[in-house]
């Protein structure tokens, strides 16, 4: 094959979409549904947790769509969408059996093997948790490759809840510690109130052998940087996913540039040593 023809299939590869189908739909929230495709070429999609795709809806448009499950071998895969424009009003209007187009996986996602020997902190503040699934998974799936497995999961009131059913698995199981929080007194809430970081006083950590990973929206951010620091975390050992709108998904159109890295090659997941300097970041 020639360089020409070599080129031309992995520009193929890059911006042509491959056909996913839509095989079961599930409602989460009142705003976020879980998607479960499968791609028609039968072919696993091949994404790590904290990876993206752009989804495309023909004749609507294309949007970044985080992993929602951990890539089984299978065709299979979930994507969790909140209806917030255009495309995803679009995914929620959408039956079974409809056909969209899927490009990526794309961009950096979490280190599982890298964490191995170490306790995970799993930090995650509203549809945050959506990313953090898989490697929540990923975790599960090796749980003997690792210590302590913390999920600190908070949420504006219950009717925001993720993934209730399994949330309440993780509760159930001895080798996970799920704590949960909402931010306001609800009459349909008994459990933690308070934002996400008041949950940090009663945890117990090594900071040597723990990672924390980190996704939620950026006002949570460096506040639980903060507390991650008091608890004596290194910053190469916090982890987190940027929120940008990533238009191309490989680096073309600029759109998610942060001073010299690009979210959508260079992330999104990023390590807060990487990004303490960037002041556009956080």
């Amino acid at each position: 094959m020639s360089s020409h023809a070599c080129r031309c299939e992995v520009e193929r590869e890059l911006y042509v979409p491959r056909m996913a189908g839509i095989v079961d739909i599930r409602d989460e929230t009142e705003k976020e549904k879980l998607f479960r495709l499968e791609m028609a070429d039968g072919k696993p999609l091949g994404h790590e947790p904290g990876q993206f795709v752009q989804v495309c809806c023909f004749g609507i448009g294309e949007a970044p769509i985080s992993m929602a499950s951990l890539d089984d071998g299978t065709p299979g895969f979930e994507l969790c969408v909140r209806n917030v424009g255009n495309v995803t009003a679009h995914l929620h209007a959408a039956t079974i059996g409809e056909i969209v187009g899927i490009r990526g996986p794309y961009g950096r996602g979490f280190d599982v093997d890298g964490f191995a020997g170490h306790s995970l902190l799993i930090v995650a503040g509203g549809i945050g948790l959506v990313p953090l699934r898989a490697l929540i998974q990923a975790a599960l799936a090796r749980r003997e490759d690792f210590l302590d497995l913390t999920i600190l999961y908070g949420f504006k009131s219950p009717g925001e809840m993720l993934f209730r059913d399994e949330l309440e698995a993780l509760s159930a199981r001895a080798d996970v510690d799920l704590r949960l929080t909402v931010d306001r007194p609800h009459p349909d809430w008994d459990g933690h109130v308070g934002v996400i970081t008041t949950l940090f006083p009663d945890l117990r950590l090594d900071p040597a052998k723990t990672v924390a990973a980190i996704v939620g929206p950026p006002i949570m951010y460096q506040f639980v940087i903060t507390e991650c620091r008091l608890k004596g975390l290194p910053d190469e050992h916090i982890i987190l996913s940027l929120e940008r709108h990533m238009k191309c998904g490989v680096g073309k159109c600029g759109h998610c540039q942060i001073s010299n890295k690009y979210v959508c090659l260079d992330g999104p997941v990023f390590t807060y040593s990487e990004l303490k300097h960037m002041w556009e970041a956080i």
